[in-house]
């Protein structure tokens, strides 16, 4: 059996994510490439997939999501906002809708099985009936409560500031089936679209869930079927049962210690060790999608500092740092907080980092050394 060290596991995923080298093609392969960008704050999801990129700015990445649309923005693994690239929407809306889903509602809230397929029925119709129809979140419920009737916009979610109609737990839902998706704002507020705008004869393929694990062991893997459950919000005993039936497909390897799995004939390993210091917006996937690795990918001070949804500095491959952005205008303050000393030649790379962020936001950049007083993301 092939074993494993840590620092062989973060060389990997370093050259996969496209963080010790960048990667060669568009914002849409890098999308692919990490198993889907999280895209809860788009602005995040474009500085990760510039700085996995030769020269791309914020431009090149819209460009691709809204104008050709090889990006799609849509609702991908755990029922959490990802950008995705848009010729596997039907692998990824066939292997999602394969996932078993379980309402956190309580019992009050949750609506039937035969409720949710029809509130699902009605979004999809809701933004395909008109050919450009990008509805806010007001008018869609308008739509479903019309289709659906009353109860679907009963006021019974706990929500930010009061409450939220009932239809709106499964919008996830919908959109991992590919029924809807995100399309532009409008002004500051969020429409709904059809994903058919971006692939026209989008249908969810059978038998995908081995093409999404093959994407999960490529960007994350050794990894193991707890890890893949965390990854889509799936129960550990399905995704055990998906290991199985893909067993011939997989080898089994060690890491320290521990039995994980890989593809069949995907144990290399780069000549050099993870090396690199990088500036990690919110939810970049390389350090957000890491189930029970994290106290290896958050050793020491970094895993009570950065405990939550932190802007993170990776050191080597594992989390060494704080940092956090503040833009007026063009100007971008930075405020990089290192749990350690950086060396000189360190600062030199972070200081090439904080003029890559620059580049990639159109802004200009100024850098300080200090303690990173926000807290996390929600």
């Amino acid at each position: 059996m092939t074993s494993f060290s840590w620092a062989d596991v973060c060389a990997r995923r370093l050259a996969r994510h496209g963080l010790a080298a960048p990667l060669a093609g568009t914002p849409a392969d890098v999308a692919a490439a990490v198993g889907g960008t999280h895209a809860q704050v788009l602005s995040a999801a474009e500085l990760s997939i510039g700085l996995r990129l030769d020269g791309v700015t914020r431009a090149e990445v819209r460009h691709a999501l809204w104008t050709e649309r090889s990006l799609v923005k849509t609702f991908g693994p755990r029922g959490t906002v990802h950008l995705l690239r848009t010729c596997d929407l039907p692998m990824w809306t066939g292997a999602l809708a394969a996932v078993p889903h379980s309402s956190p509602m309580p019992a009050a809230v949750r609506m039937t099985e035969g409720q949710a397929d029809q509130v699902i029925e009605a979004i999809e119709h809701a933004v395909t009936s008109l050919p450009d129809a990008e509805l806010t979140v007001d008018e869609l419920s308008d739509a479903v409560v019309a289709a659906c009737g009353s109860w679907a916009g009963d006021p019974v979610m706990e929500a930010f500031r009061g409450k939220w109609p009932r239809w709106r737990q499964v919008l996830p839902l919908a959109g991992m089936r590919g029924a809807v998706c995100f399309g532009r704002n409008r002004g500051r507020r969020t429409t709904y679209t059809s994903p058919r705008r971006w692939l026209p004869d989008l249908a969810p393929a059978a038998g995908a869930l081995p093409d999404v694990l093959r994407h999960h062991l490529h960007a994350f893997g050794p990894s193991t079927p707890e890890r893949f459950a965390n990854w889509l919000a799936a129960p550990p005993a399905w995704a055990r049962q998906v290991f199985e039936d893909s067993g011939s497909d997989l080898a089994r390897v060690e890491v320290e210690g521990e039995v994980a799995w890989v593809s069949k004939g995907d144990t290399g390993v780069p000549d050099d060790p993870p090396r690199g210091l990088r500036l990690l917006p919110y939810f970049d996937t390389y350090a957000y999608a890491v189930g029970n690795d994290r106290h290896r990918l958050y050793p020491g001070v970094a895993a009570e500092r950065a405990a939550g949804n932190f802007q993170v500095l990776l050191v080597d491959g594992v989390v060494g740092g704080l940092w956090h952005p503040r833009r007026s205008g063009r100007r971008i303050r930075i405020t990089v907080e290192p749990f350690g000393t950086l060396t000189k030649a360190r600062r030199a790379e972070l200081d090439a980092q904080v003029d890559r962020v620059g580049t990639i936001l159109e802004g200009s950049p100024e850098l300080t050394i200090g303690e990173v007083a926000v807290g996390g993301h929600a």
